[in-house]
């Protein structure tokens, strides 16, 4: 009876669940066609409740599972509640994945990477027979398989037990297993009763002899009542999730056969007698593992090899940046746009769809577009460095190269001292693309040491797609390129950091003076025994040994000289000072480039991306948290070497960046000390700005927060801010306010800035500590609505002296509203309403309570819809100076060039044909003042200010204003 409920009520729950998994997949395919929708994500997520498992499948428990029934009476089923704990667990996300905006089921997005069933004679061929260019054109995927067919009968019909599911570093296989355990927790998967996970990993650790029910029963308390008769059961699978952690011999003489579950053994006994069949033959196992590991299990022992191919079609690629993108925070409309530009680079340029067919590397591109376009202006967005760090930890953390070797040396710093050294030599030679030479000067393929060669292989069959991959470009198919550009930088700046790029000679010193230290402590201790008996003068020439290591640390801080030496000679390459600003860069790399690029264009914007972020890796690998994170990839910087490092590249800098910076490249100082981390290092290198001129710059919001944190902290007051032409909004101004309103001239000239935009430039001139004296505002579309705005901000500001509104579409409402409001504001000196379409009776209106201000002083209203009459009355209002025309009376007005100045200036944004006709017109004036004086200095000075007006035509009407 407790079997029948217990049967139906796992019926009911698996039709519920069934039925919720159908309407998921109705709404994901309704986005995406004819394709399975789920989210493919790092390596780590799987191991975001940590400690990684070792999953278990079963096509059919058939056996009698006894319900627990708790204190209150109520009857738990194990089954049920160990899928609830299994989901909660295999749910949960690490916290690098929610920072970057999304948290995805996993269990209800998700797409899954192709898999193909492989023979041992293609997985098990020795490397030193292939060559690097060989070994990584792998063959096509023609025939996948999903993972509900891994244990179907094989083309005999003979059925499956065991299945190895192989892959390198960054292909998904444990965020597929992590998939394969929600399907199975919300019943999804019906040919599934029983999942038990546990991990490789974690059994590596264990020292003592274990039962495999022990072994189960110690994490999941639930099951225990299960376990006694476990070997009775059909169908359980066996997930060995990371299967290159366990050293297991097959041989009978090492590992002896054992049927019985509750019997101690190793844990790697267990798993071999698991793979032999031995232990409960009637379940099923699935393995994953790296290519190196697979020669550990025998043949016989497996059913089924299949590979995870990664995303080998462009069309999962494209759907995966699609869900990944498009989260409940973001606009759906830059979505679309992110997604499109994407896609369309994606088909134009081959070598980026080469890298995104790892999904790793699809979760990269996704988390540096967040970073780019999604930061939050009241959000502390992750640095590029830090992002780097996250998904280099999230594939590698914990990774050791091989299990078996004695050194044990970590995956992450076998890549930092050899395929480091490969991009550290291409930065130094400024190459992208490399030969097979020189992967093998650097991988060091003569040598003399079987285990140092071992290494590399296991590395070759692990990891080295993951970072290098063959140049698609046409006629250059035998170079090597990284998969992703920036990661040669990255690596580049962590072989540097980590202090690998030292002489033979420099390695020797360190090592002799490791010696001689080590002995220099036994023989002073013998001296010291010594000394009491004989003299001491005898001994004093030991003394000497102590002298070795200083001389050698000496040495060695000259090295940390020469590394902050590197990256401020990196940091301000001159080749480099016009560049667009590498955040830019990295949006092109990834986004591309509106409209097609020639040959020599394209390979220019290569050299560009590819040595930028060079120097800006080593600042943001010297932060305590990528440092941190480096710790745990087994690549440690000591804080001493961090703090020297430190000190020196200030002194640097110093010297460097009281330069005047070119707006990109002073964009990249402050993103450089962005990276870094260091409020106090920044305040100290910030101080020695004098003003900021970024014009040109699109201030995206990861831009805007890099300025805010990096200025607006310290509390520095500029002289002046040049943000003209910056494609600011209303978010931007937002931002950037705790450095606006420190800075005494604000331009905020051509920023497509609206009414929305006002509000946050009323907060700046109303806050308490506002310094702005200039505000210039021109060629902004406002509207009356902003100008309404303007005015409540002038009403509360002491601070402001010069108001530019110069063509920001005012016309005569937003004129009638300055000069209502005008009076409330006692500090105003100067205000230009030039070109705002203001006719008569609006501007003498303005120019009637311009004259009755107590400090304003001038007021420009030229090239507005003024008549005759109405410029004759504006020039002869009293205090005030209303600057109308090029001409006063029959002389030329003292403002002439001010006018014609603002003109040039300006000319790039206004309509031609307007701006010409205004000209005509000021012609005219200027040939009528002329006609009608006598004076000859006046007739020179008029002729003079025709010839610039004459000048400035010509070049309008031939299109070169």
């Amino acid at each position: 009876m407790q079997c029948q409920g217990s049967v139906s009520r796992l019926g009911v729950i698996r039709r519920s669940n069934l039925l919720l998994h159908e309407k998921l997949l109705l709404s994901v395919r309704a986005v995406s066609g004819r394709h399975r929708c789920h989210s493919i994500l790092s390596k780590d997520t799987f191991r975001a409740g940590r400690p990684v498992f070792l999953l278990a499948k079963s096509h059919g428990i058939y056996g009698t599972f006894t319900s627990q029934r708790t204190q209150s009476g109520i009857v738990t089923d194990p089954i049920q509640q160990h899928r609830q704990r299994l989901s909660a667990w295999f749910s949960c996300l690490p916290t690098e994945e929610r920072h970057f905006g999304p948290s995805f089921a996993l269990d209800s997005i998700h797409i899954d990477p192709v898999i193909r069933e492989s023979s041992p004679e293609d997985i098990l061929r020795p490397l030193s027979e292939l060559t690097w260019q060989a070994q990584l054109q792998s063959p096509l995927c023609p025939q996948s398989m999903s993972v509900s067919q891994l244990f179907q009968p094989n083309a005999a019909g003979k059925p499956i037990r065991s299945v190895v599911l192989y892959g390198t570093v960054g292909t998904g296989k444990s965020t597929l297993i992590r998939k394969l355990v929600l399907d199975w927790c919300h019943g999804r998967k019906s040919e599934f009763q029983l999942i038990i996970p546990l991990s490789c990993e974690d059994l590596s650790q264990v020292t003592a002899p274990i039962s495999l029910t022990r072994l189960i029963g110690k994490k999941y308390v639930h099951l225990r009542e299960l376990l006694p008769t476990m070997q009775h059961y059909s169908g359980v699978l066996f997930i060995l999730n990371s299967l290159e952690w366990m050293n297991l011999d097959f041989r009978m003489a090492c590992t002896e056969l054992c049927s019985d579950p509750n019997e101690p053994m190793p844990p790697a006994a267990i798993l071999v007698n698991l793979l032999r069949g031995y232990l409960l033959p009637e379940a099923n196992v699935l393995v994953t593992t790296r290519p190196s590991a697979l020669s550990r299990i025998p043949r016989k022992y497996t059913g089924r090899f299949a590979e995870i191919c990664g995303f080998s079609d462009m069309e999962l690629q494209k759907m995966y940046f699609h869900l990944r993108l498009g989260h409940r925070d973001a606009d759906p409309r830059e979505t679309e746009n992110l997604a499109e530009m994407l896609s369309r680079n994606l088909e134009h340029h081959s070598q980026l769809a080469a890298a995104c067919f790892l999904p790793s590397y699809c979760w990269l591109t996704c988390a540096t577009l967040h970073l780019l376009y999604y930061a939050k202006p009241d959000e502390s967005p992750m640095t590029l460095t830090g992002i780097y760090t996250t998904f280099l930890r999230l594939n590698f953390a914990g990774e050791v190269l091989d299990i078996t070797h004695p050194s044990k040396i970590s995956l992450m710093l076998y890549v930092a001292r050899t395929v480091g050294k490969l991009a550290y030599e291409g930065c130094n030679s400024r190459r992208t693309k490399f030969t097979e030479s020189d992967i093998t000067k650097c991988f060091h393929l003569q040598m003399n040491s079987e285990e140092e060669l071992n290494l590399l292989n296991v590395f070759r069959s692990d990891a080295f797609r993951f970072f290098l991959t063959p140049c698609v470009q046409p006629g250059q198919e035998s170079f090597f390129v990284f998969t992703i550009p920036a990661m040669q930088e990255y690596l580049a700046a962590l072989y540097v950091v980590l202090g690998e790029n030292k002489t033979a000679l420099q390695r020797l010193g360190k090592e002799l003076s490791e010696v001689i230290s080590k002995a220099g402590e036994d023989v002073m201790a013998i001296v010291n025994v010594l000394s009491k008996f004989l003299p001491l003068r005898i001994f004093t020439l030991f003394n000497l040994l102590r002298v070795v290591p200083r001389l050698y640390g000496r040495v060695s801080g000259q090295s940390r000289e020469n590394i902050a030496q590197m990256m401020t000679a990196e940091m301000f390459r001159e080749e480099d000072s016009y560049n667009d600003d590498v955040l830019d860069q990295i949006s092109y790399s990834i986004l591309g480039l509106e409209g097609p690029l020639q040959p020599a264009e394209e390979d220019n914007y290569g050299r560009q991306e590819a040595f930028e972020l060079y120097p800006i890796f080593m600042a943001g690998l010297l932060s305590r948290q990528n440092r941190a994170m480096l710790n745990q990839l087994g690549c440690t910087i000591m804080n001493m070497d961090a703090l020297k490092i430190t000190s020196a590249l200030k002194k640097h800098l110093l010297k460097r960046s009281l330069r005047r910076l070119p707006p990109s490249e002073l964009m990249d100082f402050l993103f450089f000390l962005y990276e870094f981390q260091n409020p106090s290092f920044s305040a100290v290198l910030v101080n020695s700005l004098r003003d900021l001129d970024l014009s040109t710059v699109r201030m995206t919001p990861i831009k805007c927060n890099v300025v805010a944190a990096v200025i607006g902290g310290t509390g520095k007051l500029l002289t002046d801010a040049d943000l003209s032409s910056c494609h600011l909004d209303p978010d931007a101004i937002h931002t950037l306010a705790p450095v606006l309103w420190r800075c005494q001239n604000v331009n905020l000239h051509m920023n497509a800035l609206g009414p929305d935009s006002c509000r946050e430039i009323k907060e700046l001139l109303l806050h308490p500590d506002c310094a702005i004296s200039s505000l210039r505002l021109c060629n902004n579309p406002l509207e009356p609505e902003g100008a309404q705005l303007i005015v409540e901000g002038l009403a509360g500001n002491s601070s402001l002296k010069y108001l530019s509104l110069l063509r920001t579409d005012l016309g005569d409402e937003g004129a009638e509203i300055l000069a209502n409001n005008l009076g409330k504001n006692k500090n105003l000196q100067e205000l230009n309403l030039a070109y705002n379409g203001i006719h008569d009776q609006a501007a003498l209106r303005l120019g009637e309570v311009a004259s009755r201000h107590p400090t304003l002083s001038r007021v420009h209203l030229y090239f507005n819809e003024l008549s005759d009459s109405g410029l004759r009355d504006l020039q002869s209002m009293g205090d005030v100076r209303v600057i109308v025309s090029l001409t006063e009376g029959s002389d030329a007005s003292r403002h002439w060039s001010l006018i014609l100045r603002e003109l040039k200036a300006n000319a790039g944004g206004w309509d031609q044909a307007r701006m010409g006709a205004h000209l005509t017109l000021l012609l005219r004036d200027l040939q009528s003042s002329r006609a009608m004086t006598g004076n000859l200095w006046r007739k020179v000075r008029i002729l003079r200010v025709e010839t610039e007006v004459k000048r400035m035509l010509s070049r309008i009407q031939g299109g070169k204003l």
